[in-house]
């Protein structure tokens, strides 16, 4: 088997659960904050209008992931801009980043910004909140709030006994960094993990999307997930839950048909058991790379127009892990040409 693990990708999975459940994120990280936003009229999503800005001699390396509308208990309509710090080092201009993106949403929709900084790396006395300058009397500047992942390394148990969804993630978070690609720790945690989900009742859907962030998040090689999905297949089974989307099912009944053929021409139960199973996992395998194929070609065609023919021949010859470092690359890329660079 591989000694090493993949690359754990950390973007797409914080996107995908704040999207799915912005309320949960804000009573989690940022309670009092919370207490102060009118839930009963609900968020909008401003994340058309924070692509739409030009960001242009900012640092590479900004990512301010969702800008969203809330109202607030007094009347007002806020926007808050939550930006997620995701890197293993400290980032000595962070702070000066964050001022550059509230000052243009700012300027450019006269809007004021509430930034939210969650910071995910792993040095325990980088804590950046703030960025003045002071000259003659004249004070510029911005203080943020922020939340720091590493903070709740000593708080398992309260993670583990949270019904919040992102108590779940940020556990799985945690130990993804752990792990360090030591492959059976990683794939025990991620285990772990998996199983978690059904101890809170959550619904389906939630369910499914928290699925799909432990598969970005804690990835593994192929040997590995194979043996993952097996599990996952067993415990499903088990549970009576379908865990995964009618696309990714569609894939998976045209595989476990292949795999059954396969078996029968064997001739033998074991080898008929054996291609029903190897089918399921091939068809999983191949339904999430169909599933992300079509996502990141609708994301291209927003962004830059019609594709051409070379394009979308490179898209289809892709791996499964390639289209999603396409994806998790698409926000800050320029050009077609500077994506695929």
């Amino acid at each position: 088997m591989p000694t090493a693990a993949p690359a754990a990708r950390y973007d797409s999975p914080w996107k995908t659960a704040l999207t799915h459940a912005f309320r949960d994120f804000m009573a989690f990280f940022f309670a009092a904050l919370h207490a102060e936003i009118d839930w009963t009229r609900r968020p909008r999503f401003r994340d058309k209008e924070l692509a739409g800005i030009k960001f242009g001699g900012i640092p590479d390396g900004l990512i301010a992931d969702k800008l969203v509308e809330v109202a607030l208990h007094d009347g007002r309509v806020q926007w808050v801009l939550i930006h997620i710090e995701v890197q293993a080092q400290r980032d000595t201009v962070l702070a000066r980043r964050v001022l550059d993106y509230n000052y243009r949403i700012f300027t450019e929709y006269a809007q004021p910004v509430a930034s939210l900084v969650l910071l995910a790396d792993e040095d325990p006395n980088w804590r950046p909140h703030a960025f003045h300058i002071e000259v003659l009397g004249t004070v510029m500047g911005i203080s943020f709030a922020t939340a720091k992942l590493l903070d709740y390394t000593v708080k398992v148990d309260q993670l583990l006994a949270s019904h919040n969804p992102f108590a779940w993630i940020t556990l799985a978070h945690l130990r993804t960094q752990q792990a360090r690609h030591n492959l059976n720790r990683l794939y025990a945690a991620k285990w772990q993990m998996t199983k978690l989900l059904y101890q809170h009742g959550w619904g389906k859907q939630r369910i499914i999307t928290l699925f799909k962030v432990i598969n970005w998040m804690m990835a593994l090689p192929e040997p590995y997930q194979r043996r993952y999905w097996r599990a996952v297949l067993a415990l499903e089974k088990e549970q009576n839950m379908e865990w995964i989307s009618p696309l990714e099912q569609s894939f998976i009944d045209k595989g476990w048909q292949q795999g059954l053929k396969k078996g029968l021409e064997q001739g033998k139960e074991q080898g008929r058991e054996e291609g029903r199973q190897q089918g399921r996992i091939d068809g999983l395998e191949q339904g999430r790379k169909e599933e992300a194929l079509a996502l990141v070609e609708r994301q291209l065609i927003r962004r830059f127009g019609a594709l051409p023919k070379t394009v979308r021949s490179k898209l289809k010859k892709a791996s499964l892990v390639q289209l999603e470092a396409w994806s998790d690359a698409l926000p800050e890329a320029q050009s077609l040409k500077q994506l695929f660079e």
